[in-house]
């Protein structure tokens, strides 16, 4: 097949081609190769590399206003590829969010060293953060107050979201809290590798399949007292949650019991397994149990997920739990848009990876600014995510805007706005025929004693022609994602 009928846009940065239509470096072979195979083997490879997702049940569950619907996630069997000094740069900026990111909430609730636990943040007293943006965020956990995380990780893993147009690459959001997708990553590299196989040997992409071990050797890191073997658990919150399969996975892939909060007990301060041949000692929680829900005497009275006196073990020293709860002050929409101070405050250096420009509707002069170019901005509640809840301006009707705009004017404080960002596109496999899509990448940022991150992400697609939501709830899809060497 060729390419005669692939459109490029100069306003829009192309993965794989130059303005001029020449593919880039790093992109030649896999080129060369797509411009070999007729359209009757490409659709032969995008049918195998679909079918192995639907034998291994990989799913996603999209939730509607009556009803959930379990769904297989679409995969586009073209890879993205990125030269490795490319990665390079993300690896870089990546671990420098990820230290100022821990050090803000070591901050806002450790003091480590500080003589008033319970006073302000230094980042508040000194003028960087308006106190409100701490104390107000509805992920503001006052129960964490005075704890200080073990090595100072609060978050030991993160999921961020990076997007490139003409000016580079850009982080959209951090996501601390219980971030997901580290299983499509793997399935996508194990799905299309295997119809690619010289080329990939060919193109020295770089591996990623060792994800397990460098996780399992992150949480053994944060076992309390340095045990040489700990006992680590994934906690779910069941088979009904969207991320399930994903929980199994992780589970297997790290050599850790996958448990539900009735499978736990805490006793004297100490977390224990329930199994056949009786109690045993839990070392390690990783959780994928929202805050609310994850200890039922602490946060939410209700909660059928979580374990009693889970918190209490955790702030004795006596269990690790991954993430720490409260990380979401730090990934809150607002939050965001002070990262970039926070690596300024906390390193003392200048962010590798730039913001993208974020209007604060809470400020006055932001809101009217949102509202008098709706058309032309995307807004977002600050507590949603999975792209619900948002308004991409230029793809809304003048009554879907405006009937937004009632909602922002009702509740300034719970949005953020950001110009409408022109997102580099990939090409796909789409109807028989190359077509041009809309992506982005969420790597995964591993850190413990030190920060690892595997060379690969999540790369996201846009599937819908001219969309720029690719979320697998509003429509999107995967990729593959190939880091090369140069």
């Amino acid at each position: 097949m060729n390419f005669d009928e692939y459109q490029l846009d100069d306003d829009v940065y192309d993965e794989m081609f130059l303005p001029d239509g020449t593919p880039r470096g790093h992109s030649q072979d896999l080129y060369e190769l797509l411009c070999q195979l007729s359209s009757e083997e490409l659709a032969n490879i995008q049918d195998r590399v679909t079918r192995s997702f639907s034998n291994e049940g990989i799913t996603f569950t999209v939730y509607g206003d009556e009803e959930a619907e379990e769904r297989i996630i679409p995969i586009d069997s073209l890879p993205r590829v990125l030269s490795n000094t490319e990665w390079q740069q993300i690896e870089a900026g990546l671990t420098q969010r990820i230290s100022a990111l821990n050090s803000f909430l070591e901050d806002v609730y450790g003091r480590a060293g500080s003589n008033d636990p319970y006073g302000e943040p230094r980042i508040v007293h000194d003028g960087v953060i308006p106190v409100d943006m701490v104390r107000g965020c509805p992920q503001y956990r006052v129960e964490m107050r005075g704890f200080s995380a073990p090595h100072g990780t609060w978050v030991a893993i993160c999921g961020t979201d990076i997007v490139r147009t003409n000016d580079g690459f850009r982080v959209l959001e951090d996501n601390l809290r219980v971030p997901s997708g580290v299983s499509y990553m793997l399935a996508n590299r194990e799905a299309v590798k295997k119809s690619y196989r010289r080329l990939y040997r060919r193109s020295r992409v770089r591996e990623i399949e060792h994800y397990g071990q460098v996780l399992q050797t992150t949480l053994r890191e944060l076992a309390p007292g340095g045990q040489s073997d700990p006992t680590i658990v994934l906690l779910t919150p069941g088979v009904y949650n969207s991320a399930f399969y994903e929980h199994i996975f992780l589970a297997r892939e790290i050599g850790a019991e996958l448990v539900e909060g009735r499978d736990l007990l805490v006793n004297n301060g100490f977390v224990y397994m329930r199994t056949t041949t009786g109690l045993r000692r839990v070392d390690v929680v990783y959780r994928r149990v929202d805050d609310d829900f994850l200890d039922p005497l602490v946060f939410r009275p209700d909660s059928l997920l979580g374990v009693p006196g889970l918190l209490h073990a955790y702030k004795l020293g006596n269990v690790a739990l991954v993430n720490a709860p409260g990380t979401g002050v730090a990934d809150d929409k607002s939050m965001y848009a002070y990262v970039p101070d926070m690596i300024r405050y906390y390193l003392g250096e200048e962010p590798i990876l730039a913001n993208v420009e974020t209007y604060l509707c809470r400020r006055r002069e932001d809101l009217e600014y949102t509202l008098d170019n709706l058309q032309d901005m995307v807004v977002k509640r600050v507590g949603e995510s999975g792209g619900y809840g948002m308004l991409v301006g230029p793809h809304a009707s003048p009554q879907e805007r405006e009937e937004y705009a009632e909602q922002l004017r009702a509740d300034p404080a719970g949005f953020i706005s950001q110009p409408v960002l022109a997102l580099s596109r990939a090409p796909c496999f789409i109807d028989g025929r190359f077509e041009p899509r809309h992506v982005d990448l969420r790597p995964f940022v591993l850190h413990g004693r030190e920060t690892r991150i595997v060379p690969g992400a999540f790369c996201r697609v846009a599937l819908r022609r001219g969309s720029l939501v690719v979320n697998s709830s509003q429509g999107g899809g995967g990729k593959d994602f190939w880091v090369v060497e140069d």
